[in-house]
């Protein structure tokens, strides 16, 4: 810390004369003198430093006093210099030096920070409309779901109050019946963009799927697309519907068909994915119609003439309703599929009689281990001083929840796992139980990879699902030879389930659509990329759009030169055949940009991956349902 300049040559003088100076002093006169004189005193300059009188006092003189005076003042004040400024010096005009620290580089004083002011004449409050003000309401109450009677609230509205706004009657909010209106036209808006939207794309995919609280059940559906500019993927809640009666296939049916026809889908949905649920399955085996399907109509409408009453007719039956619902493709949740298998396994585990013991004494002390360390605080410290982490406890609904629990249990070592239960007061984990659940996470490790993937939204298109099935199983039977007795069958439990979903058309077009799959998932099976390659020509010469035969020229009148009379046309190179566009793209790169250069092969990518893998996302019903969707699009008040 730096002394003023005179303090600084006073202070050597005194150590060049001999004077008792010692260096504690100055180490005090350092520590508080500096900082109170020295560093923040603006008057410090006309003083000198002489002694020290005590621990709290020292000694200075006034160098504007004639024989230089001395004074008496406190180390860390300086009261008494003032005092003695003001009553003997008080026609001197004292000039004040910056403290230290205040000076810039130049020398010149530091400009001070500005102090906040809050009153209404120093400041003018930068105001807002009465509108604006609305729409930020609009967007508290929607994102934190608030009931719609907070505008209503007295402390809510004393806040508001405050808000400087250029309207005459201030920050007012509407009444709650009011406010609700203004909710239902943003909602309207947001419909009005979405269809927009809609409009202007060809394919769209759809999720739904049903869901049940508080006695009530509601029928949710999303909508996926590809933006063919940026072949990003977007994606937008359209329906969070109340669904009233039991959930058979024809009311299913029928709900799905009226949220497509609100917005105006019909004809562009490539797919609706769902879960594996009978009621759903059901409902797209009897109302979606293939192309089949309508030829044989038109044909037995053709052989035949049927006379109907013309009462029935006029009624509207609820048959004659049925028969004009007509759903798209189904695509089952790749995702609901692959958590399927978990319950394949836990039945092979449960019958097979080399692990019915083991798996059910295990996963007994597992749950036994994650229940007393969910309810007891004490428990949990304990599990902690081991394993420095907290359990996972399972959930059904998280599917890789129950991987993930034992995972974080095999982390710890068997001895500290033993030595845990025994101060918790619980059975031990023998060392055959604990290998069982170490070698079942090694097992089950590459179905929870697989599901993490499929489960992806941005990035994860349909054409993922078959090169992640191929890769879960190749994993999966590379492990076999590994594996003890207890779990070397597990990996055929695994494969089973997978039968039907290699066979799709759809799924393997799709997959040679992703740049970053094309072929090489089918690693050295020649056959099958031989049979993609043809399925991809084939969709290519139906997908293109070939030019009209051009017309022979008109023959010309006049004269007609040797040049003109032989006119034999060019054979034309076909660089833009189909043989030709899928040989270089599958000599192309991995990005998914590469599609642009390949306008065929980009129109079967959009068409065939729009779908996901996987479909997994007081007020009245319809209130919920507009507050819930504006919330869902993040809808910008």
């Amino acid at each position: 810390m730096l002394l003023p300049c005179s303090l600084h040559l006073s202070l050597s003088l005194c150590v060049c004369a001999g004077a008792p100076v010692c260096v504690s002093y100055v180490c005090l006169y350092r520590g508080k003198m500096a900082e109170k004189i020295a560093d923040s005193w603006r008057y410090a300059h006309y003083f000198e430093l002489q002694s020290e009188k005590d621990k709290k006092n020292i000694v200075v003189k006034c160098n504007l006093c004639v024989g230089g005076k001395l004074l008496s003042t406190a180390k860390n004040s300086t009261s008494n210099l003032k005092k003695h400024l003001s009553s003997k010096h008080p026609s001197t005009k004292l000039v004040g030096r910056p403290a230290e620290g205040m000076e810039d580089s130049g020398g010149a004083l530091a400009a001070k920070q500005q102090r906040l002011s809050f009153s209404a004449s120093s400041a003018v409050a930068k105001t807002v409309s009465a509108s604006e003000i609305h729409k930020l309401v609009a967007g508290y109450v929607v994102e934190e779901m608030l009931p719609i009677s907070t505008v209503e609230s007295p402390s809510f509205r004393r806040i508001i109050n405050k808000i400087p706004t250029t309207s005459k009657t201030g920050g007012a909010m509407p009444d709650r019946k009011t406010f609700a209106n203004y909710l239902d036209k943003c909602y309207g808006d947001m419909e009005k963009e979405l269809r927009e939207q809609f409009d202007s794309l060809e394919y769209i995919s759809t999720t739904a799927d049903l869901r049940t609280a508080n006695n009530k059940s509601f029928m949710g559906m999303t909508a996926h697309w590809i933006q063919p500019s940026t072949l990003k993927r977007g994606k937008a809640a359209i329906a969070c519907r109340r669904v009233r009666g039991r959930h058979t296939y024809d009311v299913i049916a029928g709900e799905i068909e009226q949220i497509h026809m609100s917005y105006g889908l019909g004809g562009k949905v490539t797919a609706t994915v769902t879960d594996n649920g009978s009621n759903f399955v059901k409902a797209f085996q009897v109302f979606h119609k293939t192309a089949s399907d309508s030829e044989e109509e038109d044909e037995d409408r053709s052989d035949s003439v049927t006379f109907e009453d013309l009462n029935n007719v006029l009624s509207g039956s609820d048959g004659d309703a049925n028969d004009m619902i007509s759903l798209p493709p189904h695509h089952r949740c790749a995702s609901h599929t692959l958590n399927l298998i978990s319950t394949d396994i836990e039945k092979w585990l449960s019958s097979n009689s080399d692990t019915r013991a083991v798996y059910r004494s295990a996963t007994a002390k597992c749950s036994a281990l994650w229940t007393k360390a969910s309810r007891s605080a004490v428990a949990s410290e304990t599990v902690e001083k081991f394993s420095r982490r907290k359990l996972l406890v399972p959930t059904s609904t998280r599917w890789n929840s129950f991987y993930e629990a034992l995972c974080r249990i095999t982390d710890i070592t068997i001895t500290d796992l033993q030595s845990l239960c025994t101060q918790l007061g619980m059975r031990c984990i023998t060392d055959k139980e604990y290998h069982f659940v170490k070698e079942y996470c090694i097992v089950v490790k590459p179905l929870a990879m697989a599901l993490d993937i499929l489960q992806g939204e941005d990035n994860c298109f349909y054409g993922t699902t078959l090169p992640t099935l191929e890769a879960l199983m190749t994993k999966t039977l590379d492990l076999k030879a590994n594996l003890s007795r207890m779990t070397s069958g597990l990996p055929d439990a695994i494969k089973t389930r997978f039968a039907s979903t290699l066979d799709s058309k759809e799924a393997l077009l799709a997959a040679v659509t992703i740049p970053k799959f094309k072929l090489r998932w089918l690693r050295d099976d020649e056959a099958k990329k031989d049979a993609a390659k043809c399925m991809l020509a084939a969709e290519c010469h139906a997908q293109g759009h070939p030019l009209p035969e051009e017309l022979p020229p008109a023959p010309v009148s006049g004269g007609e030169d040797e040049s003109n009379f032989f006119s034999f046309t060019d054979d034309k190179e076909d660089s833009n055949s189909v043989e030709t566009e899928i040989a270089d793209y599958l000599k192309s790169g991995v990005e998914i940009d590469t599609l642009n250069k390949f306008p065929t092969i980009k129109a079967l990518f959009l068409r065939f991956n729009t779908p996901t893998p996987s479909s997994a996302n007081r007020l009245s019903d319809k209130r919920f349902e507009h507050l819930l969707l504006l919330l869902e699009l993040n809808f910008q008040f």
